[in-house]
C-alpha cells in the first residue's frame, strides 16, 4: 500500500514541474488515461473549428477559387516545411500526401533506380510493419531485384556490392525498439547503397535528424504521434541532393512541370514537388495542418518531449515493477534509453482478454498479436498521474 502512496505522491510533484503539462489543454480529452497515441493521436482544440472553416467558407463559398485563394494548391509542400524541422530536416524536402504504405513504393523504387547498375538486391526489415515488408516484395518483383529480410542489426554485415536499397524501420511497431539511424545509414552509405526510413513510430516523439544523418529518403504518418486525425495523409522527404534524380514509379499530374498545361508526355516538377501524385487530399489535409498549430503556438521542442517520453515510459516500468506481481508481465521494450520509442510493450498471457478488460476500466492501449500489451506514451497530452494510475489498474486487472 506504501508503494502505492509513494508513486501518485511523486506522480504528482512531476506533473507540478512538468514544463509540457499546459499541453494537454489543447487536447479534446476525457478521464481516460489514453496511451495509444501510437496507434492514434488525440484531437488537437483547434482542429474542429478549422475544419469547419474549411468547409462551411473555403469549400462552401469560395468553392474553386479556395485553390488558390485557400492556399489549397500549395498545401503539401507547406504543410511538409511544418513537418520538416520536427523530424530534422530543412525546407523543401518534404511533401505531404497520398498513405504511407503509398510512399513506401514511391521511396524505395525510387532509390532502387537511383542505385548503380549490377546492385540487384533490396533488404528490409525481418520485424517491419507488414505492409512495408508487402511493398518492398512487390517493388523488388517489379524491379526485377531480390528482396532479402534481415533483422536490423544484422544491417552491416549483410551489406554488399549488391545491396541497391535499405528499408527499415526508426523505432519497431511492436517492441517499441528504437533503430540507430545514425549508424545504420551511415553503413548503408559506406557500403555504396541508399536507405529508406519509416518513421512512423517516432516523428513526433523523439529527434530524428534527417539532414544531419545524411538520409536519403524518409516516410511517415501523420495520425500518431503528430495528431493529425484518422486516416490523416503521410509525407514523403527526398534529400535535396537527391530531388533531380527522384524517378518516381507514380508520375502523376500532381508531379508534372506543367500540371494545368495537360501535356502527353511527362516532365517532373523540381524539387521535393515530384513526390506528388494526384489531386491532394485537402479535408484531411488542412486538418492535420491545424493539429500542427500545437508545436508552433507553444514552440515546442523535440527535445523536450523526447526528454519527458523518457521519463514518462521510465516511471511506468517502475510502476509496474512495484505494482505488479512477479512473473505476471515481462516488458519486451529495452530498459536503455538510446535503444527505446516512445511506447513499452509488456508480454503476458491472454493479453488480448487483458486489454479488453483494462479499456474496460479506463485505461486505453492496443493488443498486437500473440501476446504484447502496446502503451503509447505522447508527451504532449500524458501526464505522471495517468502513468502511475495505468500501472496500478493493470496490476489490478492481473491480481
Amino acid at each position: 500500500m506504501s508503494e502505492l502512496v509513494e508513486a501518485a505522491a511523486e506522480a504528482e510533484k512531476l506533473d507540478a514541474a512538468d514544463a509540457l503539462a499546459a499541453l494537454r489543454e489543447r487536447f479534446v480529452l476525457d478521464d481516460v488515461v489514453y496511451l495509444d497515441g501510437n496507434s492514434l493521436g488525440a484531437l488537437p482544440t483547434g482542429v474542429p473549428a478549422r475544419v469547419e472553416d474549411v468547409v462551411r467558407r473555403q469549400w462552401g463559398e469560395l468553392r474553386i477559387r479556395s485553390w488558390e485563394e485557400s492556399g489549397w494548391w500549395t498545401a503539401p509542400e507547406r504543410i511538409g516545411d511544418r513537418i520538416a524541422p520536427l523530424v530534422g530536416a530543412a525546407a523543401g524536402q518534404i511533401v505531404v500526401g497520398d498513405s504511407t504504405s503509398v510512399n513506401v513504393f514511391k521511396a524505395l523504387v525510387a532509390a532502387v533506380r537511383m542505385a548503380d547498375v549490377g546492385r540487384d538486391e533490396i533488404l528490409v526489415d525481418a520485424t517491419t510493419f507488414p505492409t512495408d515488408g508487402y511493398i518492398a516484395e512487390s517493388a523488388a518483383r517489379m524491379t526485377g531485384r531480390t528482396l532479402r529480410p534481415v533483422a536490423p542489426s544484422e544491417v552491416p554485415s549483410a551489406l554488399g556490392d549488391r545491396t541497391a536499397a535499405v528499408l527499415l524501420n526508426h523505432v519497431d511497431y511492436r517492441t517499441g525498439r528504437l533503430h540507430d539511424l545514425p549508424a545504420l545509414t551511415a553503413a548503408v552509405h559506406a557500403a555504396g547503397a541508399y536507405v529508406v526510413w519509416d518513421l512512423c513510430h517516432s516523428a513526433g516523439a523523439l529527434p530524428v535528424g534527417l539532414d544531419e544523418y545524411g538520409v536519403d529518403l524518409a516516410v511517415g504518418c501523420t495520425y500518431k504521434y503528430l495528431n493529425g486525425g484518422p486516416g490523416s495523409p503521410a509525407y514523403l522527404y527526398v534529400r535535396r541532393d537527391l530531388q533531380d534524380r527522384f524517378d518516381s514509379p507514380l508520375p502523376g499530374w500532381n508531379s508534372h512541370a506543367e500540371p494545368f498545361g495537360m501535356r502527353s508526355a511527362y516532365a517532373p516538377a523540381s524539387g521535393a514537388v515530384r513526390g506528388r501524385v494526384g489531386t491532394p487530399d485537402i479535408l484531411s489535409l488542412l486538418a492535420l495542418e491545424a493539429a500542427l498549430d500545437v508545436w508552433d503556438e507553444d514552440a515546442v521542442s523535440v527535445a523536450a518531449v523526447r526528454a519527458k517520453s523518457l521519463a514518462l515510459t521510465d516511471f511506468f516500468l517502475r510502476c509496474v515493477g512495484e505494482y505488479v506481481p512477479d512473473g505476471l508481465v515481462e516488458s519486451v521494450t529495452p530498459a536503455a534509453h538510446a535503444e527505446r520509442g516512445s511506447q513499452i510493450a509488456l508480454r503476458c498471457a491472454d493479453a488480448g482478454d487483458v486489454m479488453k478488460r483494462l479499456i474496460e476500466r479506463g485505461v486505453v492501449g492496443d493488443f498486437r498479436a500473440p501476446d504484447v500489451l502496446r502503451f503509447g506514451f505522447t508527451p504532449l497530452y500524458v501526464g505522471f498521474a495517468d502513468v502511475e494510475r495505468a500501472a496500478r489498474v493493470l496490476a489490478e486487472t492481473l491480481g
